[in-house]
């Protein structure tokens, strides 16, 4: 993959690029076998992974049976330093404690495994994504931790520092200290950080705050999950879907709260279709969506078309059917709503200048999603 300094669209700076594909050094594991994650002399790092970013997630219906047996569980002897605000209880994007002083604080954790095979792009991505669960309750990030995992006999080490610059670098631009954090040695290579952030605990964007009667917008456009895959199966590389995964939602999520919006989640592993149902179903109302008004990125249409398509987003999909109204939606309509975005954009309750209305909120009348 070839870098570029400022990608369009891009809130990064031009402080560093990604060299592409790294030539081959033996690892502590002997010489690369071709076959094995490389090509003409290159490491291609998704080659490695079973998944790739957010499509890695544990489908949505199989981790909320996990955690409903953690959730408003009474202690009678659990005495914490501060109120929770924002937990377990709806699926929001992060935890969010009110301490003393009128503040918040948020945290948050998410690392995953490539989804491009630069090195410098992956790690970015991956700070994006974890900095973005900020944003997305309406917090300001302030101290990041790396999450690491790393194949120490099978890939050199050298690509670790290009991810781990690529982290740094984002979280600078986000004006975020990294201080650390913690490595394994793991059969394959994740990355993703821990981040904890400030917040004012009256001005929160929650998952359960949306209000019939109001819009939805959508801040950055679909298709990166399909456009991924094709990557992830050709090595062909797509720069409009790296500048959406690098573009952080900080000024999205400003105009949000400037805007007086209460209500937001962002897109990621569940897609459009799954994130925005769990905020219908914490809401207590129905998500319209007009299905023209959707942005998608160029190509996106097209890797649906020649099948590019992830488990994970077919899993997306059969989860949300039960509480979908797929109106005279296609079948690559449908897929591209629900593809398992990594890093994507905020769906926020509200109209935020700049991002395309995509529907609206109703009252609850029968299926929490309708399309037309």
């Amino acid at each position: 993959m070839t870098g570029t300094t400022t990608e369009p669209g891009s809130s990064l700076p031009g402080s560093g690029a990604g060299n592409g594909p790294v030539a081959i050094t033996a690892p502590r594991g002997g010489e690369p076998r071709v076959g094995d994650g490389t090509a003409n002399g290159t490491i291609r790092l998704t080659q490695y992974a079973h998944g790739g970013g957010c499509a890695c997630k544990i489908p949505p219906g199989e981790l909320e049976a996990i955690v409903s047996g953690l959730i408003g569980r009474p202690d009678d002897a659990f005495s914490p330093a501060g109120e929770l605000l924002v937990g377990l209880d709806d699926g929001d994007d992060a935890a969010v404690i009110r301490i003393e002083s009128g503040r918040a604080v948020v945290a948050t954790a998410d690392f995953f495994t490539p989804v491009v095979d630069d090195p410098y792009d992956w790690g970015r991505i991956a700070a994006t994504n974890a900095l973005s669960d900020v944003y997305a309750v309406g917090g300001e990030p302030l101290v990041a931790v790396n999450l690491l995992g790393w194949p120490r006999d099978t890939l050199p080490m050298e690509l670790v520092s290009e991810v781990l610059r690529g982290g740094l670098d984002v979280a600078r631009a986000a004006g975020c200290h990294v201080a650390g954090g913690h490595s394994v040695d793991d059969p394959e290579p994740k990355y993703g950080m821990a981040v904890t952030g400030l917040a004012d605990p009256a001005r929160l964007l929650r998952i359960d705050g949306g209000r019939a009667g109001l819009p939805i917008s959508l801040t950055k456009p679909l298709g990166i999950g399909v456009l991924n895959t094709r990557h992830k199966s050709t090595g062909e590389v797509f720069p409009q879907a790296v500048a959406a995964m690098t573009t952080l939602n900080r000024d999205a999520a400003r105009a949000a709260l400037a805007a007086g919006a209460g209500c937001a989640t962002d897109v990621t592993g569940f897609g459009l279709l799954g994130h925005l149902y769990k905020l219908a179903r914490a809401s207590g109302v129905t998500a319209v969506v007009e299905t023209a008004a959707v942005p998608y990125l160029e190509g996106a249409r097209e890797a649906v078309r020649d099948g590019y398509v992830s488990g994970g987003t077919r899993r997306n999909l059969a989860w949300v059917e039960p509480h979908l109204d797929p109106g005279h939606c296609g079948a690559a309509e449908l897929l591209l709503l629900a593809d398992a975005q990594t890093s994507g954009g905020l769906l926020v309750v509200g109209e935020v200048p700049g991002a395309p209305v995509i529907g609206e909120l109703v009252a609850r009348d029968g299926a929490a999603l309708r399309l037309r």
